[in-house]
């Protein structure tokens, strides 16, 4: 795919990085391979969905929020082989995507970018003649293995709302203001080298609203008709992920997907599960440092609640870490008393801690515990910079009922997500 040449913006380093043509950067074209994809953010030079019009700073920032804030109430709302894959920046089929990898579909295979949602289990993938979608999508006309599936078939009983029309197995998503209308069909999937036959997707065929990802969704949440569900026999239930950077400009994240090839190396913490929420990956939090304190938080809230889905899950989808009321104000307090008597920012957005004068070395580090395992991270993971240095803010926020841990918080550390064993690894790993 031929991208346009584009002008690195001024006003945004950090999050938006757009750089030269797509034809000029040799990363862009750069070969999948074995059980790797690489991934890549969706405003970097690799990708079509990058901004065509430079946002500042500030309006990106709050763009950012008003995403998470939808996505948040989404996540409270729910109720082999080896492959690597590259990723570059790109869930349920109503969030734009923020990391994405190519995918290819059908006989001969066409190519989609398509968005890395942890908390999506089946893929959503626009089709031609889609009223309301952003691209053309999948040409499913052209593909010779592509078949729809009737309501009399395994899948479709797997299908939440599933209806009927005719035959052909149905389906009707609402969320938020956004509405999408599939078709359940089954194509061949394939990640690098490796291929699923007869993947069973939702063919898009009408969406209302804007918060469609233009090329659709790849879902590796823990529910029937999931990636990891579809290909269990290939990728044993297991994969792993490192997110670059939102300032790399380069396709240089990784999909790992099967045992083979994973880190040996790292430390695990507990899969925890929410039957009330069974896809989402949720994990036992158990304290929150700022520099060498560990913060005083009830471990209340933290706790797993099945009643309100209350608790931690790990994310992709979501940019910017939220902790319940509780536990962010004292987070927050404790930062905002290390960094000293700054002068704070009444708010930009959701952030209520940001400093309008260079901070550099009373900076301190901030570590997320689990049981078993810690998220130790840098500057760049929880600090969200202007592109002239002139504001600087916490880049979290607080949330009424349910802990996210982000996909900012997560870059540049493999997230290994191993099903079999119940458990998810965590390590540093620079992937920018």
């Amino acid at each position: 795919m031929e991208l346009a040449q584009c002008l690195l913006p001024q006003l945004l380093v950090l999050l938006l990085s757009v750089v030269s043509a797509h034809s000029l950067n040799p990363t862009c074209n750069s070969n999948d391979n074995d059980s790797t994809l690489k991934v890549y953010h969706v405003s970097s030079p690799c990708s079509p969905f990058r901004p065509k019009t430079p946002l500042s700073w500030a309006e990106t920032v709050l763009q950012m929020q008003a995403d998470d804030k939808t996505r948040l109430s989404y996540l409270s709302n729910l109720v082999a082989g080896r492959s690597f894959v590259p990723i570059g920046s790109g869930r349920q089929i109503v969030q734009s995507p923020t990391y994405i990898v190519k995918a290819k579909i059908g006989t001969p295979a066409q190519t989609l970018l398509m968005a890395l949602d942890t908390s999506t289990d089946m893929a959503m993938v626009p089709c031609s003649g889609c009223v309301g979608c952003a691209s053309a999508g999948f040409g499913f006309a052209k593909s010779t293995t592509f078949s729809s599936l009737n309501c009399g078939s395994a899948k479709c009983k797997q299908v939440q709302n599933s209806n009927c029309l005719g035959n052909a197995c149905s389906m009707n998503i609402t969320y938020g203001s956004s509405s999408i209308a599939a078709n359940l069909a089954q194509d061949n999937l394939t990640l690098a080298t490796d291929t699923v036959l007869g993947y069973s997707f939702g063919c898009i065929s009408k969406t209302t609203g804007t918060s469609l990802p233009p090329q659709g969704v790849l879902g590796l949440g823990r529910g029937p008709l999931s990636l990891l569900s579809q290909s269990k026999s290939l990728y044993k239930s297991t994969f792993s992920y490192c997110l670059p950077s939102f300032k790399s400009p380069k396709y240089s994240g990784t999909l790992r997907l099967g045992p083979n090839g994973q880190p040996k190396n790292i430390k695990f913490t507990p899969l925890l599960t929410n039957p009330r929420r069974p896809s989402l990956y949720y994990v036992k939090l158990i304290g929150i440092k700022v520099g060498p304190k560990l913060v005083n938080i009830s471990p209340s809230a933290f706790a797993l609640n099945p009643n309100n889905g209350a608790g931690t899950v790990v994310d992709s989808g979501t940019v910017f870490t939220r902790l319940v009321t509780p536990a962010y104000t004292a987070v927050r307090d404790e930062f905002r008393r290390r960094m000293g008597k700054k002068t704070v920012v009444t708010s930009l957005g959701g952030f209520d801690t940001c400093y309008t004068v260079p901070i550099g070395k009373q900076v301190p580090t901030m570590t997320f515990m689990f049981e078993g395992a810690d998220l130790s991270m840098k500057q760049e993971n929880f600090l969200i910079y202007s592109s002239t240095g002139t504001t600087t803010c916490l880049a979290m926020s607080a949330s009424p009922s349910l802990n996210v841990i982000a996909n900012m918080q997560q870059q540049n550390h493999r997230i290994l997500f191993d099903l079999p064993n119940s458990r998810i690894g965590i390590s540093a790993e620079s992937c920018s």
